[in-house]
């Protein structure tokens, strides 16, 4: 079936932990919070940045395939392209963010407070980039542009199938707007990443990040790509999606898992040798007071994954690979909420100290053990459930817009015929 429909079971099942996710977010924001709401807030951005960046790292993909004359992925980049189109909520969400930041509605940037800005010679120094009008255009602007060629390839792909010619014009353009995405997304991507993210330790920096994040994206979106199928399939869609193609989708999961630990390695090591007191206590805060964060986010996105994948025939049996993609799509959900919780939690004690609620903190790290912060509790699972849910709506709506097959695609054939 070329042609997806998406059914009302479906639908309600979505809408159902869509809800879910609703109702612990207000339970969080309500119930399970310090009085500047930093579980909520946190919690929020956690789930914003990571859907948000499936989204980017999935039109990244598609355009570097087709840059490079990829051929192979063809019979599956519909679902790339609805990926992609998920910018459009995720801006959004991102916009809630900067509506509370200038609100004064949450205190997830230390540097967001301009007389601690002024007593820090640090954040001083950085405050030309860490300010609330670069956050707010340059995520306007870069999203927006992001948006501008994920829905220009979109339509020009969908034109294709309505007037594709033997000349392939039409797909000549999208080569060459796939071709001026790419270096425009390689610098915005690390901007973007080092505002939302980065900047949440705001003394610490790191010219890997925008490098580890990334590729932390593409391997939950790879995780998130490889679940999707395997659904659709069981459904009778993609027919022409064979194990090879599982296979491929396999290998970029195992490879970029290793590509990840790489990142992981050096950025821990380069630092942590240089012994850099600006640089090295954002490990060492991470090693001290989240070492189940710390160490299982290496367990889930490294150890099982290569022990799991490391045989050929695990990445042609659909168990193996929805089992492994279950673990990767949650481990590197896991490694977004190390990248932002002890951050956020530094930032909100050191805010809270100053109106003598610290939750026992006199500034700096908390060391007792707080749910929500130094490990994932039931109301982040349940988040993390109902955004995903809201994702999948949205991809499975933009799915049935068009058909599954790109049926004039100059590399279709190739893609049907693939074979490793």
């Amino acid at each position: 079936m070329n042609q997806f429909t998406f059914e009302s079971k479906q639908k309600n099942i979505l809408i159902g932990f869509m809800v879910l996710g609703l109702l612990c977010l207000g339970l969080n924001f309500a119930f399970f919070d310090d009085s500047l709401h930093t579980r909520f807030w946190s919690n929020f951005l956690h789930n914003s940045v990571f859907f948000t960046g499936i989204a980017f790292i999935s039109l990244f993909t598609l355009t570097a395939f087709t840059t490079a004359y990829s051929g192979w992925h063809t019979v599956l980049k519909r679902v790339w392209e609805a990926y992609a189109l998920f910018l459009i909520p995720g801006l959004v969400l991102i916009g809630i963010l900067i509506v509370g930041l200038w609100g004064h509605f949450h205190h997830l940037y230390h540097w967001a407070d301009a007389e601690e800005v002024a007593k820090d010679t640090i954040m001083d120094g950085k405050s030309g980039f860490l300010n609330k009008s670069w956050y707010t255009f340059g995520t306007l602007i870069i999203v927006g542009g992001w948006i501008f060629f994920a829905t220009k390839i979109r339509a020009l792909s969908l034109k294709e199938d309505e007037e594709g010619t033997s000349d392939y014009k039409l797909h000549k353009k999208i080569r060459i707007w796939s071709a001026v995405f790419l270096p425009i997304a390689g610098f915005s991507s690390a901007a973007i990443i080092w505002q939302w993210v980065m900047s949440v330790d705001a003394h610490w920096y790191s010219t890997m990040f925008a490098w580890y994040a990334t590729c932390s994206w593409f391997v939950a979106a790879i995780a998130l790509t490889i679940l999707t199928l395997v659904y659709l399939k069981s459904k009778g869609y993609f027919p022409n999606v064979t194990d090879e193609h599982m296979h491929d989708l396999g290998k970029y999961m195992f490879a970029f898992s290793i590509a990840w630990t790489y990142l992981w390695f050096s950025q821990y090591m380069l630092i942590w040798y240089a012994n850099n007191g600006e640089e090295t206590i954002y490990f060492r805060t991470r090693l001290d007071h989240y070492s189940v964060l710390f160490y299982g986010n290496l367990i889930l996105n490294f150890v099982l994954p290569f022990l799991i994948l490391m045989r050929n025939d695990t990445k042609r049996k659909y168990g193996t690979l929805i089992f492994t993609s279950i673990l990767v799509l949650f481990g590197h959900w896991w490694d977004f909420f190390q990248m932002i919780k002890p951050g956020v939690l530094h930032t909100a004690q050191e805010a809270l100290s100053h109106g003598a609620d610290a939750h026992g903190a006199e500034g700096g790290h908390a060391v007792e053990f707080m749910m929500g912060f130094t490990i994932p509790g039931f109301l982040e699972i349940g988040i993390f459930l109902g955004f995903l849910a809201g994702f999948l709506f949205f991809v499975l709506n933009r799915l049935e817009k068009a058909s599954l097959e790109p049926k004039n695609d100059p590399y279709l054939a190739e893609s049907i015929h693939h074979h490793v």
